[in-house]
């Protein structure tokens, strides 16, 4: 496929600095060279270097091409056939967060966001072009999966039969109170939850339950689904709002990263999104909300134990590659080295902070930090050593990539930005 509209906005961006263009291209056409189309007639978009797709990467991978999809029918095609798998892996197992081609499960750890992406790109899709073709029985039996597995978590301990190798209580995970919220195993990074109730997740799930219930009312005019479905959102949204909200002494009211439900939080965020600091570029609340500025502080503060500053860069790094030297027994002349002494940054953590950002002073210096992060090969990586950007993770990695071509064409070319479900109500 050519994708004749996307390739004519990368080949007629401008730009005084050839760097910026560059990668700029680079990025929005970086999803294209992860997809393969496959004989049943959908679409697998590989995250990068690991021969998987990750549903939560996918949807991410796909962003730009919303931005293209009544404009450019292959745009539109590849949307619709991606769209199309999720659905398939969803109906599979949707406690699975990672498949492969032949649709064997890569990695089955259960995360709340593999169940919300999918929903929200098929709603965004619907939004920005009208069509509703996506909406097959299939489609609907995706949507039933995932709804089932939220309303089952939302009492992990009193009626869910997943375990995996490795959890606390014999692969149950620890323990926890019934908030309202849907309990999870892992965080948007893979790594396991400190506490199972991992908050930027539930923010997604608010947003996507939303977009399902319109779907269910409006496409499949099932009134009752609606009516549940709305019943499970506002039981989680009470959840993060009771649970999810605590006092820190420097910055008042914050939203933690992680609970129990039985007074503990974690404090921190984490760049794999959603995160804290996406929360308005999820849709779960303004920019300009007092709570989510006061966690927005915290998080690009030394408080958070995720934040790194260094000679390159400064921003939010991630548990899942603080400690890489010892992961892969890296050597100081390999990218994959890390000193264990020095947190690493994610360039998905900067980007984020730009498209967050509400001064053109702070954009610009997520766009230079962002480009700064370039290692010489024109793509962004999962993370960096914040001292030496030859020090990175991941030689081939989508979704930052997909992210920077985002941020570039909503707050350079002011590109108008994808829809959200409305909250109210």
């Amino acid at each position: 496929m050519n994708f004749h509209s996307i390739r004519d906005v990368a080949a007629e961006f401008h730009s005084a600095d050839p760097h910026l263009k560059a990668m700029f291209r680079n990025a929005l056409m970086n999803s294209s060279t992860q997809a393969s189309f496959e004989s049943d007639g959908t679409t697998y978009i590989r995250t990068g270097d690991i021969p998987a797709m990750w549903l939560r990467d996918s949807s991410a991978q796909m962003r730009p091409f919303l931005f293209f999809a009544k404009t450019d029918p292959e745009a539109n095609d590849m949307l619709r056939r991606v769209i199309a798998r999720q659905t398939k892996c969803l109906i599979l197992n949707p406690y699975a967060n990672a498949f492969t081609a032949d649709y064997k499960i890569w990695e089955d750890k259960f995360e709340v966001d593999s169940l919300a992406y999918p929903q929200m790109l098929a709603w965004q899709y619907w939004k920005q072009t009208g069509d509703v073709s996506i909406f097959t029985d299939e489609f609907a039996l995706g949507m039933d999966s995932a709804f089932r597995t939220m309303l089952i978590e939302q009492d992990h301990l009193g009626q869910s039969s997943y375990r995996f190798e490795g959890l606390a209580n014999n692969g149950r995970g620890n323990s926890c109170a019934h908030t309202g919220m849907i309990w999870s195993g892992f965080r948007p990074s893979d790594d396991e939850c400190k506490y199972p109730f991992n908050i930027p997740d539930q923010m997604m799930a608010v947003v996507a339950l939303v977009a399902m219930e319109e779907i269910a009312a409006s496409i499949y005019d099932d009134q009752e689904k609606a009516k549940r479905l709305k019943l499970l959102r506002e039981q989680i949204q009470a959840g993060i709002q009771k649970y999810g909200i605590v006092d820190h002494p420097e910055f008042g009211k914050i939203y933690a990263y992680e609970v129990d439900g039985e007074g503990n939080s974690h404090l921190m965020d984490d760049p794999n999104i959603p995160s804290l600091l996406s929360a308005p570029y999820l849709g779960y609340v303004s920019a300009g909300d007092s709570i989510y500025q006061n966690t927005r502080r915290f998080v690009l503060s030394d408080s958070n134990p995720n934040f790194a500053r260094g000679q390159v860069v400064t921003g939010i790094g991630s548990e899942h590659t603080k400690h890489l030297t010892l992961a892969l027994g890296g050597t100081p002349e390999s990218p994959a080295y890390y000193d264990e002494n020095v947190h690493d940054v994610w360039p998905l953590g900067i980007v984020m902070q730009g498209l967050t950002a509400d001064s053109e002073q702070e954009k610009e210096a997520m766009l230079a930090f962002a480009l700064a992060t370039d290692p010489g090969d024109g793509r962004l990586h999962e993370s960096l050593n914040p001292n030496n950007k030859m020090q990175y993770t991941r030689p081939d990695f989508g979704w930052p990539n997909a992210l920077f071509a985002e941020f570039i064409m909503l707050d350079f070319l002011k590109v108008p930005a994808l829809p959200h479900p409305e909250l109210q109500g």
